[in-house]
């Protein structure tokens, strides 16, 4: 059932074993809280899910920041949505009662962009973090202490919205703060893969067990 007692309206379901990790999953443009649901039972059957819906609206679509055009963000906007995302997190562990400290992110384009945000400008609210298909929201100065910090990221080789070189430069960037991050490349464009799929469900069971 969708929830809208806080800031953001979102789907919780609990987790379905003892000290399971909670995925926070967020979607793309036009994708709303139902649209990962799916994707974090594939990735963790036994995790809680928290599945917040973007607050932008950009020609009726969600999305959880602005862009001035493809490509390009509103940065103000950007951090703003990002600080407000953290609070919605450590609020939803309060109501919810999981760990804030075991909260991993899973997020497609922009939802995935907004998660690379959350790393780079709120070190401390995830744990790790799954990337499909992001490029780097903004470059902080300094770059936070993100402490061999588990990120799995992946592409598509022919994404016509992130070039190849624009998932180096977001890995490297991460790499650069401390991330120990995975990339995995798949051969076609700006669409989730089972492939992808199947290899952040692996990665993210060496990082926290079934």
């Amino acid at each position: 059932m969708t929830n809208s007692t806080l800031a953001f309206t979102h789907q919780y379901i609990p987790a379905r074993a003892e000290g399971a990790p909670t995925l926070l999953l967020l979607h793309g443009t036009g994708g709303n809280e139902h649209d990962l649901l799916g994707l974090g039972q594939a990735l963790h059957p036994h995790a809680a899910l928290l599945s917040p819906r973007g607050q932008v609206l950009e020609n009726g679509m969600p999305r959880f920041f602005r862009r001035l055009a493809e490509g390009v963000f509103d940065l103000d906007d950007l951090r703003q949505r990002t600080n407000d995302l953290a609070t919605f997190v450590a609020e939803a562990s309060a109501t919810y009662g999981f760990d804030p400290a075991r909260v991993i992110a899973a997020g497609f384009s922009n939802g995935a962009n907004i998660a690379a945000s959350l790393l780079l400008l709120r070190p401390g609210v995830l744990a790790g973090a799954a990337l499909f298909h992001a490029m780097v929201p903004i470059v902080p100065e300094p770059l936070p202490a993100l402490n061999n910090l588990p990120v799995f990221m992946s592409a598509g080789q022919r994404d016509p919205l992130i070039t190849p070189a624009g998932t180096e430069q977001l890995a490297n960037l991460l790499r650069a703060a401390g991330a120990n991050v995975t990339l995995y490349w798949q051969p076609g464009g700006h669409s989730l893969t089972q492939a992808e799929v199947y290899a952040a469900a692996d990665w993210l069971q060496n990082q926290v067990g079934e």
